[in-house]
Protein backbone atom coordinates (compact mmCIF):
# COMPACT_ATOMS: atom_id res chain seq x y z
CA UNK A 1 0.00 0.00 0.00
CA UNK A 2 1.18 3.09 -1.06
CA UNK A 3 1.86 6.13 1.42
CA UNK A 4 -0.42 9.49 0.92
CA UNK A 5 1.53 12.27 0.52
CA UNK A 6 0.85 14.34 3.72
CA UNK A 7 1.32 18.33 3.18
CA UNK A 8 0.83 19.24 6.48
CA UNK A 9 3.69 17.08 7.55
CA UNK A 10 5.73 18.30 4.66
CA UNK A 11 5.02 21.74 5.46
CA UNK A 12 6.15 20.98 9.24
CA UNK A 13 9.22 19.46 7.75
CA UNK A 14 9.95 23.00 5.68
CA UNK A 15 8.90 24.94 8.90
CA UNK A 16 11.21 22.71 11.49
CA UNK A 17 14.40 23.07 9.12
CA UNK A 18 13.88 26.65 8.21
CA UNK A 19 16.73 26.98 9.67
CA UNK A 20 19.04 25.52 7.40
CA UNK A 21 17.31 25.98 4.19
CA UNK A 22 17.89 30.29 5.53
CA UNK A 23 21.25 29.44 5.97
CA UNK A 24 21.95 27.61 3.07
CA UNK A 25 20.49 30.54 1.11
CA UNK A 26 22.29 32.67 2.83
CA UNK A 27 25.82 31.41 2.56
CA UNK A 28 25.17 30.90 -1.51
CA UNK A 29 24.07 34.23 -1.74
CA UNK A 30 27.11 35.64 -0.06
CA UNK A 31 29.70 33.58 -2.14
CA UNK A 32 27.85 34.24 -5.14
CA UNK A 33 28.46 38.13 -4.26
CA UNK A 34 31.77 38.08 -2.86
CA UNK A 35 32.86 35.86 -6.25
CA UNK A 36 30.89 38.08 -8.79
CA UNK A 37 32.68 41.83 -7.15
CA UNK A 38 35.75 40.41 -6.07
CA UNK A 39 36.85 37.39 -7.46
CA UNK A 40 36.04 37.44 -11.82
CA UNK A 41 37.41 39.74 -13.71
CA UNK A 42 34.63 42.14 -15.98
CA UNK A 43 34.44 41.47 -19.36
CA UNK A 44 33.66 44.72 -22.10
CA UNK A 45 32.09 43.89 -25.14
CA UNK A 46 32.65 45.83 -28.55
CA UNK A 47 30.79 45.79 -31.84
CA UNK A 48 31.64 46.76 -35.62
CA UNK A 49 29.21 46.21 -38.30
CA UNK A 50 30.20 45.88 -41.94
CA UNK A 51 28.57 45.19 -45.52
CA UNK A 52 30.08 42.77 -47.43
CA UNK A 53 29.38 42.53 -51.49
CA UNK A 54 30.53 40.66 -54.77
CA UNK A 55 32.44 42.70 -57.15
CA UNK A 56 29.87 44.33 -59.74
CA UNK A 57 30.51 46.91 -62.65
CA UNK A 58 28.43 50.44 -62.47
CA UNK A 59 26.00 49.54 -64.93
CA UNK A 60 25.14 46.50 -62.97
CA UNK A 61 21.74 46.02 -60.68
CA UNK A 62 21.10 44.18 -57.96
CA UNK A 63 18.77 41.49 -58.56
CA UNK A 64 17.35 38.22 -56.36
CA UNK A 65 19.74 35.56 -57.60
CA UNK A 66 22.89 37.88 -56.37
CA UNK A 67 21.37 39.13 -52.99
CA UNK A 68 21.27 35.52 -52.30
CA UNK A 69 24.63 34.36 -53.38
CA UNK A 70 25.77 37.38 -51.15
CA UNK A 71 23.90 36.00 -48.52
CA UNK A 72 25.38 32.54 -48.55
CA UNK A 73 28.94 34.02 -48.90
CA UNK A 74 28.36 35.62 -45.57
CA UNK A 75 29.56 32.50 -43.67
CA UNK A 76 32.30 32.37 -45.77
CA UNK A 77 33.43 36.06 -44.78
CA UNK A 78 32.68 35.26 -41.18
CA UNK A 79 35.80 32.29 -41.08
CA UNK A 80 37.81 35.22 -43.28
CA UNK A 81 37.48 37.26 -40.62
CA UNK A 82 38.53 35.04 -37.97
CA UNK A 83 41.45 33.58 -40.07
CA UNK A 84 45.06 34.16 -39.17
CA UNK A 85 45.32 36.33 -42.60
CA UNK A 86 43.13 39.02 -40.85
CA UNK A 87 43.56 38.22 -37.39
CA UNK A 88 47.59 37.76 -37.57
CA UNK A 89 47.92 41.45 -39.12
CA UNK A 90 45.58 42.61 -36.43
CA UNK A 91 47.87 41.40 -34.10
CA UNK A 92 50.52 42.81 -35.62
CA UNK A 93 49.05 46.36 -35.92
CA UNK A 94 47.84 46.28 -32.39
CA UNK A 95 50.79 44.65 -30.95
CA UNK A 96 48.95 42.40 -29.02
CA UNK A 97 51.18 39.63 -27.17
CA UNK A 98 48.77 36.80 -28.46
CA UNK A 99 48.30 34.27 -31.17
CA UNK A 100 46.00 34.57 -34.30
CA UNK A 101 43.98 31.71 -32.53
CA UNK A 102 44.01 33.10 -28.99
CA UNK A 103 42.56 36.41 -30.52
CA UNK A 104 40.04 34.11 -32.44
CA UNK A 105 38.54 33.04 -29.47
CA UNK A 106 37.90 36.69 -28.53
CA UNK A 107 35.95 37.35 -31.62
CA UNK A 108 32.27 36.07 -32.43
CA UNK A 109 31.11 37.10 -35.96
CA UNK A 110 27.38 36.95 -36.31
CA UNK A 111 24.61 37.92 -38.99
CA UNK A 112 20.65 37.94 -38.60
CA UNK A 113 18.94 35.35 -41.04
CA UNK A 114 18.94 36.24 -45.07
CA UNK A 115 21.13 39.97 -43.89
CA UNK A 116 24.30 41.04 -45.59
CA UNK A 117 25.45 42.70 -42.51
CA UNK A 118 28.12 40.67 -40.51
CA UNK A 119 28.37 41.69 -36.91
CA UNK A 120 32.27 41.75 -35.36
CA UNK A 121 31.70 41.07 -31.72
CA UNK A 122 35.03 41.74 -28.99
CA UNK A 123 35.02 40.64 -25.77
CA UNK A 124 38.10 41.85 -23.43
CA UNK A 125 38.92 42.61 -20.02
CA UNK A 126 39.89 46.17 -20.94
CA UNK A 127 37.62 48.22 -23.15
CA UNK A 128 39.42 50.30 -24.67
CA UNK A 129 41.57 47.54 -26.22
CA UNK A 130 37.99 45.89 -27.30
CA UNK A 131 36.89 48.72 -29.37
CA UNK A 132 40.68 48.78 -30.84
CA UNK A 133 40.29 45.41 -32.15
CA UNK A 134 36.84 45.39 -33.43
CA UNK A 135 37.57 48.53 -35.29
CA UNK A 136 41.02 47.14 -36.67
CA UNK A 137 39.68 43.54 -37.66
CA UNK A 138 37.14 45.07 -39.42
CA UNK A 139 39.43 47.41 -41.80
CA UNK A 140 41.55 44.79 -42.05
CA UNK A 141 39.09 42.36 -43.52
CA UNK A 142 38.25 45.03 -45.98
CA UNK A 143 41.68 46.03 -47.24
CA UNK A 144 42.66 42.26 -47.23
CA UNK A 145 39.53 40.44 -48.68
CA UNK A 146 39.78 41.67 -52.12
CA UNK A 147 43.33 39.72 -52.09
CA UNK A 148 41.46 36.82 -51.22
CA UNK A 149 38.63 36.62 -53.10
CA UNK A 150 36.85 38.64 -55.95
CA UNK A 151 35.34 41.17 -53.55
CA UNK A 152 35.52 45.36 -54.03
CA UNK A 153 32.59 46.22 -52.35
CA UNK A 154 33.19 46.44 -47.97
CA UNK A 155 31.28 49.34 -45.89
CA UNK A 156 32.16 49.80 -42.79
CA UNK A 157 28.68 50.61 -41.07
CA UNK A 158 28.94 50.91 -37.73
CA UNK A 159 32.37 51.61 -35.70
CA UNK A 160 32.68 50.51 -32.22
CA UNK A 161 33.16 53.23 -29.60
CA UNK A 162 34.51 54.02 -26.26
CA UNK A 163 31.71 55.20 -24.05
CA UNK A 164 31.97 56.04 -20.20
CA UNK A 165 29.00 54.69 -19.44
CA UNK A 166 29.98 51.02 -20.68
CA UNK A 167 29.52 48.36 -18.60
CA UNK A 168 30.77 44.96 -18.82
CA UNK A 169 28.63 42.26 -20.04
CA UNK A 170 29.88 40.16 -17.34
CA UNK A 171 29.95 38.85 -14.42
CA UNK A 172 26.33 40.02 -13.93
CA UNK A 173 26.10 40.09 -9.93
CA UNK A 174 22.94 40.87 -9.58
CA UNK A 175 21.90 37.49 -11.68
CA UNK A 176 24.54 35.63 -10.17
CA UNK A 177 23.07 36.10 -6.66
CA UNK A 178 19.67 35.46 -7.99
CA UNK A 179 20.83 32.23 -9.31
CA UNK A 180 22.47 31.53 -6.00
CA UNK A 181 19.32 32.17 -4.30
CA UNK A 182 16.95 29.56 -5.92
CA UNK A 183 19.58 26.85 -5.99
CA UNK A 184 20.72 27.57 -2.04
CA UNK A 185 16.68 27.25 -1.66
CA UNK A 186 16.89 23.50 -3.51
CA UNK A 187 19.74 22.89 -1.69
CA UNK A 188 18.23 23.62 1.64
CA UNK A 189 14.98 22.07 0.74
CA UNK A 190 16.40 18.59 -0.75
CA UNK A 191 18.44 18.79 2.05
CA UNK A 192 15.81 19.08 4.41
CA UNK A 193 13.60 16.23 3.49
CA UNK A 194 16.70 14.37 3.40
CA UNK A 195 17.06 14.92 6.82
CA UNK A 196 13.86 14.01 7.66
CA UNK A 197 14.05 10.79 5.79
CA UNK A 198 17.11 9.25 7.49
CA UNK A 199 15.63 10.26 10.48
CA UNK A 200 13.70 7.13 12.16
CA UNK A 201 13.39 8.43 15.38
CA UNK A 202 9.82 8.27 17.10
CA UNK A 203 8.80 11.46 18.31
CA UNK A 204 4.78 11.21 18.74
CA UNK A 205 2.37 8.65 18.89
CA UNK A 206 1.42 9.45 15.15
CA UNK A 207 4.93 7.72 15.17
CA UNK A 208 4.41 4.41 17.47
CA UNK A 209 0.77 4.51 14.80
CA UNK A 210 2.48 4.45 11.62
CA UNK A 211 6.25 2.71 12.37
CA UNK A 212 5.07 0.14 15.03
CA UNK A 213 1.64 -0.53 13.76
CA UNK A 214 0.65 -0.08 17.00
CA UNK A 215 -2.69 1.02 18.27
CA UNK A 216 -2.04 4.32 21.61
CA UNK A 217 -3.73 2.80 24.45
CA UNK A 218 -2.32 6.16 26.31
CA UNK A 219 -0.60 9.15 26.37
CA UNK A 220 1.82 10.36 29.59
CA UNK A 221 2.30 13.99 29.51
CA UNK A 222 5.80 15.92 29.70
CA UNK A 223 5.38 17.70 32.83
CA UNK A 224 8.19 19.82 34.47
CA UNK A 225 9.83 20.73 37.36
CA UNK A 226 8.08 24.21 37.67
CA UNK A 227 4.69 21.87 37.49
CA UNK A 228 5.28 19.27 40.21
CA UNK A 229 6.91 21.89 42.45
CA UNK A 230 3.13 24.11 42.42
CA UNK A 231 1.06 20.65 43.34
CA UNK A 232 3.22 19.67 46.09
CA UNK A 233 2.55 21.14 49.89
CA UNK A 234 3.99 24.66 50.57
CA UNK A 235 6.48 23.90 53.35
CA UNK A 236 5.29 26.83 55.40
CA UNK A 237 1.51 24.72 55.94
CA UNK A 238 3.67 21.94 57.88
CA UNK A 239 3.98 22.45 61.02
CA UNK A 240 6.64 20.45 63.32
CA UNK A 241 5.18 18.66 66.31
CA UNK A 242 7.00 19.52 69.22
CA UNK A 243 7.29 16.97 72.28
CA UNK A 244 6.48 19.05 75.60
CA UNK A 245 7.38 17.89 79.07
CA UNK A 246 5.87 18.74 82.47
CA UNK A 247 7.63 18.88 85.87
CA UNK A 248 6.27 16.73 88.33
Amino acid sequence: MEEAIDLRQLMGTLKKRFWLIALITIIAATVSGVVSFFVLTPVYEARTQILVNQAKSKEQFYNSSELQTNVQLIQTYNDIIKSPAILGEVTKQLHLDMTPKQLSGQIQVTNSQDSQVAHIVVQDTNAKLAVKIANTTAAVFKKEVPKIMSIDNVSILAKAELNESLSPIKPQPLMNIAIAVVVGLMLGVGLSFLLEYLDNTIKDEQDVEHVMDLPVLAVISIINEDELTGTSMPAQSIKPVREETHGV
